[in-house]
């Protein structure tokens, strides 16, 4: 009987869980290893944070999709692997063997210049980390008159959590104050000037103040590039990120960042029989930016080569689109667009955001239920 491991509980993962149920391989024991039973979804953090959603609406329970697929759940994380040996290794000194492995773990966040910081430094990632830490966050600032909190990141992430920060503050009744950093490459790099116009507005209206300089990290907070220091209770790193450390020694071929370096099909160019998922994971073939997106849409065609390879049938090409569609949460039930030079805002949008953020969630909850369906309908 062969064994595949699937690590972490990202995204690529459900469409796998999902195939896996569907599949039925009675000759290949499949295992998942993830740090919590439940995947948090960072689409809807901003709602979370803004008080817009419950923590039970924006989570998969993975539970249910690994019975449904007949796949063993092990709770903990990777603390490494040996590509050659095809085995990955956990915390308590465990080993788990595999003959063909998928990892979706995702990245790191690159605090490295905010690490002086201290206690005071919050990554966003790990996600379920930051799910725990926000309201500890909340309850500090409506309690203490004055709370300063620093959001570093000038991405989508950043703007999106400091004006979902903001709005939650304001509704807490608390005179905290928020800056974001973006750092001197400016605000929501990389997008159409229509967007970072909108997106500037939407801070101003906030009351968001924004620095376009370098930041580091010091024990009162953060320092810009002009000395200039900014008092912080909390700072909130929404940098960039950074390759998991355990990569390094895991003998599979990296990119110059410390990547895995995959081809279209997803698969490692050194190790035929590991593949790879979103941000740990570096395309040789072409540019494709590290964004959630990618991870989704990857997702079916990874499930489909995971069972083509134990087939050995032919692998099919991830495709990404030309361009990604983000929908930026304003904080209060707005939201701003962006599609290549195409820009738009309202409350529209949010309920756009809102709509395919619940039936993200929605497509992998209910297992039961629609396996119940599923089976109905045969019978049919």
């Amino acid at each position: 009987m062969k064994r595949l491991v699937l690590v972490g509980g990202g995204h690529a993962h459900l469409s796998v869980l999902q195939a896996l149920a569907h599949e039925k391989l009675n000759d290949v024991e499949v295992v998942l290893v993830t740090p919590s039973a439940h995947q948090n979804y960072s689409g809807m953090l901003p709602g979370w944070m803004a008080g817009h959603y419950q923590l039970a609406q924006c989570r998969i329970d993975l539970q249910p999709l690994a019975d449904a697929a007949g796949v063993t759940m092990v709770t903990d994380r990777i603390a490494g692997m040996d590509a050659d040996r095809r085995c990955v290794g956990l915390p308590d000194g465990r080993h788990i063997e595999y003959d063909l492995l998928l990892l979706d773990v995702g990245s790191e966040i690159d605090v490295s210049w905010l690490e002086m910081a201290g206690d005071k430094l919050l990554p966003v990632k790990p996600l379920d980390a930051f799910f725990d830490a926000w309201p500890k966050v909340l309850a500090a600032a409506s309690a203490q008159s004055g709370y300063r909190l620093v959001i570093v990141g000038g991405g989508a992430a950043g703007v999106e959590l400091a004006l979902a920060a903001h709005y939650a503050l304001q509704r807490n009744a608390s005179d905290a104050h928020v800056d974001l950093v973006v750092s001197d490459s400016g605000l929501l790099s990389g997008h159409a000037d229509g967007v970072q116009r909108r997106m500037t507005r939407a801070l101003a209206r906030a009351g968001v103040h924004v620095h376009a300089q370098k930041a580091v990290g010091i024990e009162q907070g953060v320092m810009l590039s002009d000395a200039t220091v900014l008092q912080a209770d909390c700072v909130i790193a929404a940098t960039g990120a950074r390759a998991p450390s355990w990569l390094q020694p895991s003998r599979l071929l990296l990119d110059e960042h410390g990547y895995i370096a995959v081809n279209g099909q997803h698969q490692s160019l050194s190790h035929a029989n590991v593949f790879a998922a979103g941000d740990i994971c570096a395309r040789q073939d072409l540019a494709m930016a590290r964004s959630g997106v990618h991870a989704v849409h990857a997702g079916p065609v990874l499930a489909a080569n995971l069972l083509a390879t134990l087939k050995r049938n032919p692998l099919a090409t991830y495709k990404p689109r030309k361009r990604s569609l983000y929908l930026l949460a304003c904080g209060d039930q707005y939201a701003i667009a962006s599609w290549g030079g195409f820009s738009a805002e309202g409350a529209w949008v949010w309920r756009w955001k809102d709509r395919i953020d619940r039936g993200f969630i929605a497509r992998y909850s209910n297992v039961d239920e629609r396996r119940d369906t599923l089976t109905h309908k045969e019978a049919i």
